[in-house]
Formats: C-alpha cells, structure tokens, sequence
C-alpha cells in the first residue's frame, strides 16, 4: 500500500499531526505501507523549511524514505526558493496535482 499525506495547514499542531502520522506509517509491523509521500502545498510548506521546529523529524523521515514534495507555486507566492526548504525535498510545479497524481498511482490519501 501507498500513501500520501496532503499538508497543507500552517497550524503546528496539524503540522505535527501529519509527520507522526508518516512515522507511524513507516513503522506499521505488518509491512503493508510500501511508500509514503508527503505533498506541502499553501501554509503546509512552513513545515518542511529550514530552521523550523520540524527540520530534524522532517531530515530524519526524509532518511526513513518519506519523499517530501513542496508545491512550487506556493514557494513563488511566499517568495521562498528551494534552498529554503530542507535539502532532500522535492518541488512539483503544482501541489494538487501531484496529490491528484499519486492517487491516480494507487496512493490512499490522507489529511490531517
């Protein structure tokens, strides 16, 4: 099974919510989750930024194979450049269709 993670709330504790739910994934004992993806898209992409509260769960999830993607129109409307984002996190032009995309791929989709 795959799944992927639509972050896109700026609420720490959703924020919170959405990477404890990728660890708990990964850690799931009867090794059915094959992939997790987590999608930043809107306010979601503070999460996955450098010098942010999340920066070491997010390097340590990103090391456990979680592939994080950030929503490039969002970085372009909050004026921010990949170099702000934690090294290892992808950008996609647009969040929602990734999103759209990997559901398309077999992905379960999630929202905290």
């Amino acid at each position: 099974m795959k799944t992927v993670i639509h972050l896109v709330s700026g609420d720490g504790t959703e924020q919170e919510t959405s990477l404890t739910i990728a660890r708990n994934l990964l850690n799931d004992e009867t090794g059915s989750i094959d992939d997790v993806a987590v999608v930043a898209q809107a306010d979601g992409v503070k999460a996955i930024q450098t010098s942010q509260e999340n920066e070491e769960q997010v390097r340590t999830l990103l090391d456990d194979g979680v592939s994080f993607k950030a929503c490039t129109n969002t970085l372009e409307m909050m004026d921010l450049d990949e170099s702000d984002l934690v090294e290892g996190v992808e950008t996609v032009p647009e969040g929602a269709v990734e999103v759209t995309r990997l559901e398309t791929d077999g992905y379960a989709y999630l929202r905290p």
